[in-house]
């Protein structure tokens, strides 16, 4: 019986990335891009322009850029995340599994 049958599915995945060395580095950028479209979804939808979201940031737009673009900048602290989520109405939460 497979891993998906078992009900675990994306387990084998999981498998391969330990086993290539780069399961930590693929699902911290993961997280980051999930984050960062989570964010701009928000942003959408409140009709939140960049802007005005580093404004209300009280930082400029090119962090605000570098936070929405977690591919090419990796180095986003959790307090900015956290500034972020409030800016949006949102809680960021954080948990070890």
């Amino acid at each position: 019986m497979s891993d998906v049958e078992k009900g675990r599915p994306g387990a084998a995945f999981d498998e391969f990335l330990r086993d290539q060395g780069t399961y930590e580095e693929t699902t911290e950028r993961a997280l980051k891009r999930v984050l960062a479209f989570q964010l701009e979804q928000a942003m959408k939808a409140q009709n939140i322009s960049k802007k005005a979201m580093a404004e209300r940031l009280e930082t400029s737009r090119s962090q605000l850029d570098r936070l929405l673009d977690p591919m090419n900048h990796t180095g986003i602290s959790l307090a900015m995340l956290s500034r972020a989520a409030q800016v949006v109405g949102r809680t960021l939460k954080v948990d070890l599994i």
